[in-house]
């Protein structure tokens, strides 16, 4: 598919509708352009900052490449007051090495990075950043931003979508669509999604205004406060003191279900913004040139952003996206049981398309024992992140409430680790990851920020007995954040607890006081198991039974069961994607988003929804994992190659494909070749292309209702 652009010249004298404009056919303006107009859902004033590429930059907030890799973060003057660019500055660090491994020898630098393919040694982008908050009906202000490099050409027009990974903030995708973009002289449009690392202390009633700093003065417009009046906050802090609320979790919006449409908005504000810069010029205002007729636009971005842009595709009814190029997004498809899923000859996988909290849920409860299995605990890497006896103990406290078996340590963490591979449709090559994001806390972090998510639950709520806080590191108790953390927030917090010192906290933990929740007891227990108690009954609003017993469960907590499963079938992707041409590109041994519920059964999906009209491409590469920042740590390093280069190619790919009408190669899995022993440095050689012409043995392919994919 070739996208076939109509010139500037002509649609200079076209009434083309955008949806962003209406075409003004009075005072003898009917033989040209509309104006542009700036669309309804933009709330406030939008912020311009002009960057020369010297000394602060698009990309790099003029670090550098040298200076993203830095092992030293960039420091505030004033450590309690920063000032905007300091803290857009730290925010562009944190989530670029969040999100890409810049650790020597693992190709940064040389594979992928901005100084790659760079006029720039360092790899700086001069242009324009353009910052404001769109509103959606019922939802808390969205963080919208468009950066225009200098190279960009109205005459030769692209534009790319880059929602933010996970919760991050709006600077949450800079280093992968973001850096592409800009790369290419594209436009690209990001936002928050209504996530992002709107906090609210809720103690100095302080939150992050649109550029991160800090404001109790609610006259001001900021990212996110908790629906409380004075009242209701005095009354809750007098119970629960010093306690967070984040926008995610307790919006009460639900923000995933408005992601497809948080891109949608942030691609007609770019084309606002784009004809604010380069539209033709009139007695009236600018006038639009720059339209979807002639510009090139990729939806993108990885992770949540990238199931985001998939979600925008499929409600994409403005024909505003040409093309989609992601990287492991988190889609929840439509459970379709029409389908299967095999793994060469392995066994067939009938229960796929569980929803991310389902299968996080188990991760949370199971996954601390799990790390102890005989075959698991020595090599796991980071596996050293867990406490031994803690891991022990919710191995005792599962076994005691019948919810694996096992005589010892061994076995049942042996039993754990099987439930989570045959129950709960984990694949084995994602065992060895399993241990490091139990330690890092990403399943119990998930776990409860999307179930008060999709609940709609408030921080007053507490669902679970969980709460948000800083807490002392010595005994666990609730403490007061540093002003000094406080005002990093925006630079440093990735939207999720626990992040930038605020911790989840186990409100009714069997310690008599609210305490951090990994040194937590449970009070049917009285061992410190995590809070596995806390964790159990999130276990249980995510299923609808009661862990233990398996009967439906009953008052309060099945009215809370019954709005998060509303929730999640608010969020489910159609796989309906339009005939859109669109790449996935997933690492195999991804342990945060399993491909048996993401990425396979949406493609599995996707060829039930639109059978022959399909252009979905899905690319499974072997020996990828979710978070490429950890390629960098030992064990890490040999084992794992990073899935940055592929979706780089992906965006390459889909880019040429809407360009010159180069065909896409089939969906296939790559096979690539991990570093081993030594981590040597990586070459092209650990990381071969995309086959445009791969063995048969290597195709994936959607056969008699089952989707078939190699070992």
């Amino acid at each position: 598919m070739m996208k076939i652009r109509a010139p500037l010249a002509i649609l200079a004298g076209t009434c083309v509708v955008l949806g962003l404009t209406a075409c003004n056919d009075s005072n003898n303006n009917a033989d040209k352009s509309p104006l542009n107009e700036r669309p309804d859902f933009v709330s406030g004033d939008v912020q311009v900052t002009a960057y020369n590429g010297i000394n602060n930059d698009l990309l790099t907030a003029g670090l550098g490449a040298s200076g993203l890799a830095s092992a030293s973060a960039p420091a505030f003057d004033d450590a309690l007051n920063p000032t905007v660019e300091e803290l857009r500055t730290l925010a562009i660090y944190s989530n670029y090495r969040a999100l890409v491994d810049t650790s020597d020898g693992g190709g940064y630098g040389d594979l992928f990075g901005p100084q790659v393919d760079a006029p720039d040694a360092e790899g700086k982008i001069s242009g324009a950043e353009y910052l404001a908050f769109m509103t959606v009906p019922g939802a808390v202000p969205v963080t919208v931003m468009v950066q225009v490099p200098e190279t960009f050409d109205p005459q030769n027009a692209c534009m790319v979508t880059a929602p933010s990974s996970g919760s991050r903030g709006i600077y949450g995708a800079i280093g992968t669509a973001g850096e592409w973009g800009l790369k290419k002289g594209c436009a690209v449009v990001y936002t928050d999604k209504g996530s992002g690392t709107g906090s609210h202390n809720l103690a100095a009633n302080t939150a992050q205004t649109l550029t991160g700093q800090l404001t109790a003065d609610e006259s001001v417009a900021s990212q996110f406060r908790a629906d409380l009046d004075a009242t209701e906050r005095e009354n809750f802090y007098t119970q629960f003191h010093d306690r967070f609320a984040f926008k995610h979790a307790h919006s009460k919006a639900n923000p995933e279900a408005d992601w497809g449409l948080h891109v949608l908005q942030s691609i007609e504000f770019g084309f606002y913004i784009l004809n604010e810069q380069f539209g033709e010029e009139s007695d009236d205002g600018r006038r639009v040139t720059v339209t979807p007729e002639n510009t090139l636009v990729i939806a993108s971005s990885v992770s949540n952003g990238g199931g985001a842009s998939v979600r925008a595709a499929e409600q994409d009814t403005k024909g505003l996206i040409d093309g989609v190029a992601v990287s492991e997004p988190n889609v929840n498809p439509v459970v379709d049981t029409g389908f299967t899923i095999r793994q060469g000859s392995g066994p067939v996988i009938t229960k796929h398309s569980r929803s991310l909290l389902d299968y996080t849920t188990a991760l949370a409860v199971y996954q601390g024992c799990a790390n102890r299995a005989p075959e698991i605990r020595d090599v796991a890497p980071l596996n050293a992140l867990n406490v031994v006896t803690t891991n022990e103990n919710i191995c005792t406290s599962l076994s005691d409430k019948g919810l694996i078996t096992g005589v010892d340590v061994d076995e049942r963490a042996q039993a754990a680790q099987r439930i989570l591979n045959e129950d709960f449709g984990i694949q084995p090559e994602q065992n060895l990851l399993a241990p490091s994001h139990f330690g890092l806390a990403v399943a119990q972090s998930i776990s409860m920020t999307y179930a008060n998510a999709y609940g709609r639950f408030g921080v007053e709520d507490r669902l679970c007995g969980l709460s948000m806080a800083a807490t002392n590191p010595s005994t666990g108790e609730v403490a007061v954040l540093s002003d000094a953390q406080e005002a990093a927030l925006f630079g440093v917090s990735n939207g999720i607890p626990p992040t930038g010192g605020v911790n989840l906290v186990f409100d009714d933990a069997g310690q008599g006081v609210p305490t951090n929740l990994p040194v937590s007891s449970s009070p049917s227990t009285g061992m410190v198991d995590y809070g596995l108690d806390a964790l159990l009954c999130l276990r249980a609003l995510a299923d609808g039974r009661d862990p233990e017993t398996l009967d439906p469960l009953t008052g309060e907590a099945a009215d809370n069961a019954a709005r998060i499963a509303e929730g999640i079938e608010a969020i489910r992707a159609t796989g309906d994607l339009q005939g859109k041409p669109a790449i996935f590109v997933t690492g195999r041994s991804d342990a945060i988003l399993p491909i048996n519920h993401t990425s396979r059964p949406y493609y599995g999906l996707n060829q039930r929804v639109e059978g022959a009209n399909s252009e979905l491409h899905y690319y499974e590469v072997l020996n990828a994992q979710h978070l490429d920042l950890l390629n960098g740590f030992p064990g890490f390093n040999e084992l794992y190659i990073p899935l940055h280069r592929y979706y780089f190619q992906a965006l390459d790919l889909m880019y040429d494909h809407l360009k010159t009408g180069a065909e896409l190669p089939p969906s296939q899995v790559v096979r690539t070749v991990p570093r081993g022993a030594g981590a040597p440095a990586l070459t092209e050689t650990n990381v071969p292309p995309v086959a445009a012409n791969p063995d048969s043995g290597d195709l994936i392919v959607f056969e008699s209702n089952q989707l078939r994919i190699p070992d």
